[in-house]
């Protein structure tokens, strides 16, 4: 090589080196993430790590105060980002211990809060940001609430699926989990719930760690009139589980049924994802809900000798659902569909309608449902039969196309394979091929989830 060329070489090198150095003009992030049932949803630009949020939540009055910190890694250069908020009042906001500006715009289902940092945000650095908010849990919001309140005083939260946003700011989308952090304080008469382990309780204020990621749509977040009660699972898993003062012999026999069930699942599943679980039963909710570590039932549930089918069916969430969380909205039959379909299996397995009735009578309505609705696997909105006992026909149509033995591999090594992440319809299907060996499945599994109409199904 001639002197020349080298020098025109390194040159060359130098320049696409100099390049490379120079940052990217910061931009501001997206007000949302493009989900395909709720575009304005999330924001972009940034990945959250960690939350720490303190909530001082006052009864009968439902004055609340609180922070929520976090810290992010910017995934572009920012000029600006965005947290889903509804119904506080911003007192401050400040990135990197430096006071940002802030405006407040109207959003889909509620509102955005922009955040101006004093100095743009370099790409792939880590920031830490902190906003600190008040406001009160009756007061109007934009959108649904995620708050409900008991004859307490108190309340608890039921956020899913984007309200997680009417208690503290947030990036309120489902892939972007999180490890928390919840300090919460509750006066005297009152106990505190959230996710994960309580490590602390010093005076009123009750600290929670959750170390295993969670989205944001799961907090189990309340102030309650409640009494906790604590057993052992397999392999010396702690429960604790939450339950209305001045009725613990009515709830503490149903709250000690957790631990067969969680061994039930575990037969099916592999070892529970989180470091706890429990029950939270509270009379100012009338549904049943995944919170991640704690599944919150109003205790009308209870009244009925089915109650188990939905200890299980919001079990079964802990791994599909919450450990392995949808990528969009519109994957949301991968967590509804394996808790109803394992809930039927439990209530077969309990003297419960057999199985094959219960999808018999399934297969006769989707059709129906897939025309208004749209069919599991892509679903118009949520929370409609398509997701959950479509979702759940899905699951027992593969499983009567590959046999019991391949089925269980399928689903056992899903939860393994995604667990604390992420995963799309497209993921299962490609999943269910590869760990079966067998190609047929894409198409297979394409015609059940996406079709206009069910696929023919022996039994049926």
């Amino acid at each position: 090589m001639t002197v020349k060329k080298h020098l025109l070489l390194l040159a060359a090198a130098a320049l696409l080196s100099t390049a490379a150095a120079v940052p990217a003009t910061p931009s501001p992030g997206s007000p949302g993430l493009g989900d395909p049932l709720f575009p304005t949803l999330g924001n972009g630009g940034y990945d959250v790590r960690h939350y720490d949020v303190s909530f001082d939540f006052t009864p009968v009055t439902y004055d609340f105060s609180g922070t929520v910190a976090f810290t992010a890694k910017a995934t572009q250069a920012l000029s600006s980002f965005n947290l889903d908020t509804d119904g506080h009042v911003i007192e401050s906001v400040t990135v990197n211990g430096e006071p940002a500006a802030w405006s407040l715009s109207p959003g889909q289902s509620g509102q955005e809060l922009t955040v101006t940092p004093a100095a743009p945000l370099r790409e792939h650095v880590p920031f830490k940001a902190e906003v600190r908010f008040h406001g009160n849990g009756k007061a109007p919001r934009a959108g649904l609430t995620g708050w409900r309140f008991g004859p307490d005083g108190g309340f608890a939260a039921a956020a899913q699926s984007s309200r997680a946003d009417t208690f503290f700011p947030v990036n309120d989308h489902p892939s972007d989990k999180a490890t928390w952090t919840f300090r919460v304080t509750a006066p005297e008469g009152y106990v505190a719930t959230a996710n994960g382990e309580l490590a602390s309780r010093r005076g009123n204020v009750w600290r929670f760690e959750e170390r295993e990621p969670m989205a944001s749509e799961l907090i189990g977040l309340a102030v309650v009139k409640g009494t906790y009660l604590y057993g052992e699972g397999p392999h010396g898993l702690p429960l604790r589980h939450v339950v209305p003062q001045g009725q613990e012999e009515r709830y503490g026999p149903i709250a000690a049924e957790t631990g067969a069930q969680i061994a039930w699942a575990e037969a099916r599943f592999g070892r529970f994802p989180f470091s706890t679980y429990g029950i939270h039963i509270y009379p100012g909710y009338s549904d049943a809900l995944e919170n991640q570590t704690l599944s919150l039932f109003g205790t009308g549930w209870f009244d009925k000798p089915t109650y188990s089918n939905t200890m299980v069916h919001e079990l079964v969430h802990q791994w599909f659902g919450d450990s392995v969380t949808p990528a969009t909205w519109q994957d949301a039959w991968l967590n509804e569909g394996p808790a109803v379909y394992y809930a039927a299996l439990w209530a077969e397995e309990h003297g419960g309608q057999p199985m094959v009735e219960r999808m018999r009578t399934v297969y006769g309505k989707l059709d129906a449902v897939r025309a208004k609705d749209g069919p599991p696997g892509k679903p118009k909105a949520l929370g409609g039969y398509n997701i959950y006992d479509g979702g759940a026909l899905v699951l027992y149509a593969l499983r009567t196309e590959v046999g019991d033995a391949a089925f269980d591999r399928i689903m056992r090594r899903w939860v393994q394979r995604y667990k604390d992440g992420n995963a799309s319809t497209e993921d299962f299907i490609a999943h269910a091929a590869a760990t079966t060996r067998r190609p047929g499945l894409d198409p297979f599994l394409r015609a059940w989830l996406y079709g206009a109409q069910n696929p023919p199904l022996e039994g049926l």
